[in-house]
């Protein structure tokens, strides 16, 4: 898989231009980000499905606390039926600071994950569900005159307890990194929950999931990396800080200043070793070499945001990029 993020932080007229954008690119999957301060993702995907022909498409990755879980799978399965059978399922916890500002604690991680894309498999074969787990469904079913069949589901992770449930039981991981580094240790997660996956599951992608900057212009490229650098850090697990040498009371200053609304104080906030541990930023040629390094250990490569200072631009350079990659391996 070659694939790239976009973030609806922009009119979905706009989201829909750049995954147009993408497909002429190279891009074989698009995946939008979920965050509630943004435009709705699955809208930004109904519009990217109607201006593209062949590329897959799905949220990167949604949560199952916003939204009910079944709710969730009714809504993902739209996606594939307008979009002609191209949706993925990106499934996970979501990310903590935004979620904390609508109430939600992220009870059991791992179990609400696992029981989302567990019952949406039931949904998506035409079964009727009884669900009393992390979250309840009574006689739950799709009201579509169809089952609705396979959707490949892909589970973002970080920490180890996620990776190794991703690589027993789903489609494939969405590996929030961007160092080689984490992706060493993260291999090793992999063939941990691999060695537990049942034969009938078939193949596993491993997919790195990472923050691509890339402009021709090697400062602004790290100029542009610092906000999504500032959620990654503010997310970090301390392990995650620990293996990079990074200040953990700096995270946690990034985080509060992110959970107040004062994004500018958190982008500010961001280290120069920060971006190098969470962001793939630079000119294309430096870009190129760090992700193949990445690709030493993962299976696939997702472009995530902000791709750099302009857009359009780091579209067509990143897609290069990617195809270089590709060649390569």
């Amino acid at each position: 898989m070659i694939g790239i993020e976009l973030t609806p932080e922009h009119p979905v007229s706009r989201i829909a231009d750049l995954g147009e954008a993408a497909e002429a690119n190279g891009f074989g999957t698009v995946f939008t980000t979920c965050h509630y301060n943004n435009r709705d993702p699955f809208v930004a995907l109904d519009r990217i499905a109607r201006r593209t022909d062949s590329v897959r498409i799905g949220p990167g990755v949604a949560n199952p606390y916003e939204t009910h879980p079944v709710t969730l799978a009714s809504r993902v399965a739209t996606l594939d039926e307008a979009s002609g059978g191209r949706a993925v399922f990106g499934v996970g916890a979501g990310d903590k600071s935004t979620l904390s500002n609508l109430g939600y604690d992220r009870d059991r991680p791992l179990r609400r994950v696992l029981e989302t894309f567990k019952v949406a498999s039931d949904l998506y074969a035409g079964e009727r569900v009884d669900h009393d787990g992390t979250f309840l469904a009574k006689d739950a079913g799709l009201n579509y005159a169809d089952a609705v069949g396979e959707i490949p589901t892909y589970v973002g992770a970080q920490g180890p307890h996620m990776i190794r449930m991703a690589a027993k039981h789903a489609d494939g991981v969405l590996l929030n990194g961007s160092h080689p580094r984490d992706f060493a240790w993260a291999a090793e997660q992999v063939e941990q929950g691999l060695d537990e996956r049942p034969e009938e599951r078939g193949g596993f992608d491993f997919a790195a999931y990472a923050a691509v900057s890339v402009s021709e212009d090697a400062e602004a490229a790290r100029e542009a990396a610092r906000p999504p650098v500032a959620f990654i850090a503010a997310g970090a697990a301390p392990p995650v800080l620990d293996r990079h040498g990074l200040d953990g009371d700096r995270a946690d200053r990034i985080g509060t200043h992110i959970s107040a609304g004062e994004f500018t104080e958190a982008f500010e906030t961001v280290s120069e070793e920060m971006i190098d541990a969470f962001c793939i930023a630079g000119r294309p040629e430096a870009v190129e070499e760090k992700i193949a390094g990445v690709l030493e250990y993962a299976d696939s490569f997702v472009a995530g945001a902000p791709l750099g200072p302009d857009l359009e631009d780091a579209i067509e350079l990143s897609g290069a990029v990617l195809a270089r990659s590709e060649a390569d391996a």
